[in-house]
């Protein structure tokens, strides 16, 4: 597989190999915790993705095996606002830029390798599937500092699992694991720790197989219209689906299908 671009910083790594990006956040030392300089790196990666058309695919995840991630950055060095003040500030992109962006049409796959609990938890929420471990916890653990999940957790997993799963843990704070979370319906996939690269690329080969101009289409399609109803939602001209309908590879898929041969996508 040859690799087509790559970007290292200090807590954060990019990299992108035929078309699928990988961002890893780097932090072992704080279990892949966030801090400013980290999720003002992440905001500058995802708007590096959505002005990529090269890529098709993100798969977003920590490094090492005991943590995906585990939010904000709580140490003595990194805690310099009250509530109020980092409620004031927030980022409209939610935390590492991802739990509340609606303007990336990739889809993203959290690959949950650990503990994904308060931010880590709200990155989860913004992906599109999550593949886990099987030892990986999941939780908005903010209310047991006296904190709250004020990035799109508390909204968006009520909106996500059925309320009683979601309240049960937004007003205990409690921890639950990846089967647990699968059974609420969040998690797509849960697989033993050393089998996790190979569910995720499965799920980035199904992606890959699909049309560009279709996925990109489905994912502004979703994340545009989420406040109407289907019927109006229908109507909506974006720009994505005007592009689709319109594209080289809705031509491609028809002929393929008709060739009885793998579509290839010129992707415009």
């Amino acid at each position: 597989m040859s690799v087509v671009a790559e970007e290292r910083v200090d807590t954060v790594t990019l990299a992108i190999n035929d078309g699928v990006a990988t961002v890893t956040i780097d932090r072992q030392h704080v279990l892949n915790a966030v801090d400013g300089t980290t999720h003002a790196r992440l905001n500058e990666i995802w708007d590096q993705v959505e002005a990529d058309p090269s890529v098709r695919a993100v798969v977003v995840t920590g490094a090492g095996t005991r943590a995906f991630c585990v939010g904000a950055d709580m140490s003595a060095d990194a805690v310099d606002k009250t509530g109020l003040e980092y409620w004031a500030g927030l980022d409209p992109n939610g935390f590492g830029g991802l739990s509340l962006r609606t303007t990336l049409d990739v889809p993203v796959i959290a690959r949950v390798n650990g503990y994904a609990l308060g931010g880590g938890m709200e990155i989860v929420l913004g992906a599109d599937i999550v593949v886990a471990a099987s030892s990986a916890k999941f939780g908005l653990t903010e209310p047991r500092v006296g904190r709250l999940a004020l990035d799109g957790g508390i909204h968006q997993l009520v909106r996500r699992v059925p309320y009683t799963q979601a309240m049960g843990m937004l007003l205990t704070g409690r921890k639950a694991d990846a089967t647990e979370m699968q059974s609420m319906g969040l998690v797509n996939e849960v697989v033993p720790a050393e089998e996790l690269d190979d569910a995720v690329q499965r799920w980035v080969d199904q992606i890959v197989a699909c049309a560009p101009t279709s996925v990109r289409a489905v994912k502004q399609m979703v994340t545009q219209t989420s406040h109407l109803t289907a019927k109006e939602a229908r109507g909506l001209r974006l720009p994505a689906l005007m592009a689709a309908l319109d594209s080289e590879d809705s031509a491609e898929g028809v002929r393929a299908f008709q060739e009885k041969r793998p579509p290839v996508w010129p992707g415009r």
